[in-house]
């Protein structure tokens, strides 16, 4: 009876137009299978001739089945969309199964369709509406036959309501935005076509509701379509949206010079970020879902002509060779200025003192913190000045022997001897504890085994930088290598509005704006070198200022503020490669080294003898990454990491200003609480006296105000971005030292240079806008990618550049302008005695 009905159904076909030996075979075999598989039932096989537009109410059985035949006109000029929708509106105790069968593929679909969602919960649905796909025909016109089956292997009839209808806008136009609804079980897919000349488009689909929860997909003219939640992944570029979806689409990438752009919505919102709302009791308990519609927009739009990537790659370059064309400017202006100067050459045999006037004997003279209710009278300051003498014989050490070993090679040197005040112990703590100290009382030290001292901060993080650049280059190539293979925009958290591929590169335009990082830390590196050489030169001709004057030069952590520099534009390009939670340590962790040697800097200008080592500094900088990863990893709502974060904040903050307070002339070994209580008894309790160092105080205090508040801060409001707030500790810490030390330089009778005061205006300036572009937050890891997407915005700089670009651009400026006030703001100090400077 099976092969009759085959035969009978193959009969009747020949009245409709010839059927594919195939497509007969499949259905012979369905017959059997649906006909309980015994050659002995019998089927009752019904075939109709049906049209389009007309909604067919029958009724199915496991004794009758119904096709549905129809044909349709395909011309290769028009893309026509065919969609077969089906309603079941009662209970029935079997699934009915529906098959369509056309030239060169087979949909099939069951009722109700059963879609699932995590944990396996079971989400029916008696509605389907789905979109056949539509194979290209080669000759201009052809007619095309199709036939829709139903079956199924319940006893009792089901009621259905069948309708197949032409989609007339199945053609998406160019710069066109087209609405239409889509939902879990009636996804919308369509046709769009490269247009002459135009090479990549950008796919934007916008919706007016965040949920429910849908995916955006890109596949290429090939049957099957992938068009429901359990298989959109499968195949094509696809991306969760909410309100905001867009993809950049490449021609290279399609050889039909075509595309399906599918929309699916999902069954659970919990992919774009949405709660779970149901939880079932029994693992097989059917959920109704509700209606999940939604109306969404999509428009195709041309994305930017190689004119405009070349106009941005020009425009990048154009700003930062800007600043070398202006440095070389002003350094010719400054040789010649120095040739000026050569003509009236101060004599060999003055003082320096003489020649740079008289500075201040003591802060106070200008006014300073109260000692005690009173200031010090200006015997005590003269009793200072001349104790310091005394103990060290500063003054009267000989010139020679302090020039006569520059000629002598550095390699010469042994890490061994970085203290050479080892016989004169007791000195060290009547200097560091003096009422007031001077730069000449710390910088005691051989100016070789200090320069040397300080070039290892240059080697380290050159060191650093080769060990961890590589593994990350690695790393985001293997990532923008999945995301290409996949097609899971989800990994990467691009502004997809402003995202400009170029090669394999998804966000060339991200990528390009970090050029300013690298190409201004060599130019700091460059201007850093010049003075690094005309120090030496002068060293060599035994100039006293070069000397005996000003801030002592070491330029080592000089070199490792702009290789740091460099670095951060590297690893910030490596990180825009593929933006995400995982790898956003790329772009913080040469900020948090940054920051450090900036600290570092400041405090090496007036303490060059007690600065940390190279060792000390990028274990404790190693520490603050270790905690970075951890906090990305397991800080996200964890109370226990953030009380153990927290203490140890605070530790080390008191740890830290005990050591700036005591120069370091204290210990931490199993006395130190004896020695505390001591202090306190006979500082607080028998007489209650004021701190012997105001000045440190007041730092010391404001610094453990801030970050205490800081700590307090993470502990009750555990932010989800633990790096950014890492790195908020140390800008906050590193501008309060900056602001503390300005006031200082201040109070103390020094001045600002035109140059320094130049460049501390205009980096605030350039500051401020940079943080206002930073602020804008076009895409953001610690929500789901279809969240983030909500931020994402259009170019607003030469159709190529975004808002984060533009950040990229004035934070490197702003940097390099820090590092400038940096190396210039102590200019001022060049012919002054170092015995006359105040070291705060």
């Amino acid at each position: 009876m099976v092969l009759r009905s085959c035969w009978k159904s193959r009969h009747k076909e020949s009245c409709c137009g010839p059927a594919p030996c195939w497509v007969l075979l499949w259905f012979c075999v369905t017959q059997f299978v649906f006909g309980g598989g015994a050659l002995g039932e019998s089927k009752n096989v019904v075939q109709k001739d049906a049209e389009f537009d007309i909604i067919y109410n029958d009724t199915v059985t496991s004794e009758n089945q119904t096709i549905y035949a129809f044909n349709h006109t395909v011309s290769r000029n028009k893309s026509e969309g065919v969609r077969v929708t089906v309603d079941v509106s009662q209970g029935f105790e079997s699934p009915i199964l529906f098959v369509v069968r056309q030239k060169q593929a087979v949909l099939s679909f069951q009722i109700p369709l059963i879609l699932r969602g995590l944990y396996q919960r079971k989400y029916p649905y008696n509605h389907v509406g789905r979109t056949l796909c539509q194979p290209p025909t080669r000759v201009a016109s052809e007619t095309q036959y199709f036939f829709v089956d139903v079956s199924t292997l319940s006893t009792q009839g089901t009621n259905y309501q069948l309708r197949v209808s032409r989609v007339e806008s199945f053609t998406l136009h160019t710069d066109k935005k087209f609405s239409f609804t889509a939902s879990p079980s009636q996804p919308q897919y369509f046709k769009y076509v490269f247009p002459d000349g135009v090479d990549t488009v950008i796919v934007k689909v916008n919706s007016d509701s965040a949920f429910p929860c849908s995916v955006m997909s890109i596949q290429d003219i090939q049957c099957p379509v992938y068009d429901l939640d359990n298989n959109v992944a499968f195949i094509g570029m696809y991306q969760t949206m909410t309100k905001k979806g867009a993809i950049t689409v490449q021609r290279k990438d399609f050889p039909s010079n075509s595309f399906y752009v599918v929309v699916v919505v999902k069954t659970e919102d919990e992919a774009c970020g949405g709660p779970l709302r149901f939880y079932p009791l029994r693992p097989d308990e059917l959920i109704d879902a509700g209606n999940r519609s939604k109306v969404i927009d999509v428009v195709v739009t041309p994305a930017i002509k190689s004119e405009v990537y070349v106009m941005g790659m020009l425009f990048c370059l154009g700003i930062f060779l800007s600043f070398y064309l202006l440095t070389l400017l002003m350094a010719c202006v400054e040789n010649k200025r120095m040739k000026k100067r050569e003509v009236f050459q101060i004599p060999a045999d003055m003082s320096p003192a003489e020649t740079a006037g008289k500075a201040p004997a003591s802060p106070y003279e200008y006014g300073s913190f109260a000692d005690n209710g009173s200031t010090l009278s200006s015997e005590a300051i003269t009793d200072s000045a001349t104790s310091t003498d005394n103990n060290y014989g500063y003054i009267e050490r000989s010139l020679d022997s302090v020039g006569r070993s520059r000629h002598e090679s550095l390699s010469s040197v042994e890490e061994d001897d970085y203290d050479t005040l080892d016989d004169i112990n007791s000195d060290k703590n009547i200097v560091r504890t003096k009422k007031f100290l001077y730069v000449a009382d710390l910088s005691r030290k051989d100016k070789r085994i200090l320069s040397k001292k300080y070039q290892i901060y240059f080697w380290n993080i050159a060191t650093i930088a080769v060990f961890y650049a590589l593994p990350v280059v690695q790393l985001v190539i293997t990532y923008q290598t999945v995301v290409n293979v996949t097609g899971n925009q989800d990994i990467c958290f691009y502004n997809f509005l402003c995202a400009h591929p170029l090669g394999a590169l998804s966000a060339f335009n991200n990528i390009l704006s970090n050029l300013g990082y690298v190409l201004l830390g060599l130019l700091f590196l460059l201007i850093i070198l010049k003075r690094d050489i005309v120090h030496q030169r002068a060293l060599v001709r035994n100039d006293l200022n070069a000397l005996e004057c000003g801030i002592p030069k070491h330029f080592g952590l000089y070199y490792a503020m702009g290789t740091a520099l460099m670095m951060e534009g590297l690893l910030s390009a490596c990180y825009h490669v593929c933006p995400n939670y995982t790898n956003f340590q790329f772009d913080t962790s040469f900020m948090y080294m940054i920051a450090g040697l900036c600290m570092l800097k400041l405090y090496q200008k007036r303490h060059p003898d007690i600065n940390a080592s190279a060792y000390t500094a990028y274990a404790c900088l190693a520490g603050v990454i270790f905690f970075s990863v951890l906090g990305v990893v397991f800080g996200k709502g964890n109370t226990v990491f953030w009380i153990i974060f927290s203490v140890i904040h605070i530790l080390a903050t008191m740890l830290l200003s005990t050591q700036l307070y005591y120069m370091g002339r204290w210990r931490l070994d199993s006395g130190i609480l004896r020695r505390m209580v001591y202090v306190i008894y006979t500082d607080c309790i028998r007489q209650c006296s004021g701190p012997m160092y105001i000045d440190r105080m007041v730092l010391l205090v404001m610094g453990n105000i801030v970050n205490w508040s800081l700590a307090a801060y993470g502990l009750i409001e555990r932010p989800n971005d633990f790096a950014s707030y890492l790195l908020a500790i140390a800008i906050c810490n590193l501008l309060l030292y900056f602001a503390f030390y300005i006031i200082m330089k201040l109070r103390s009778g020094e001045r600002i240079q035109c140059l320094a005061l130049v460049c501390i205006l205009f980096t605030a300036v350039v500051w401020g806008l940079a943080l206002y572009f930073f602020f804008q937050g076009l895409s953001t890891w610690q929500k789901t990618p279809a969240e983030s997407r909500e931020h994402n915005r259009d170019c607003i700089l030469l159709s190529f550049f975004d808002d984060h670009d533009i950040w990229h651009f004035l934070s490197s400026i702003a940097m390099f302008g820090s590092f400038l006030v940096l190396l210039t703001m102590d200019d001022d100090l060049d012919t002054v005695q170092r015995d006359k400077i105040f070291a705060f």
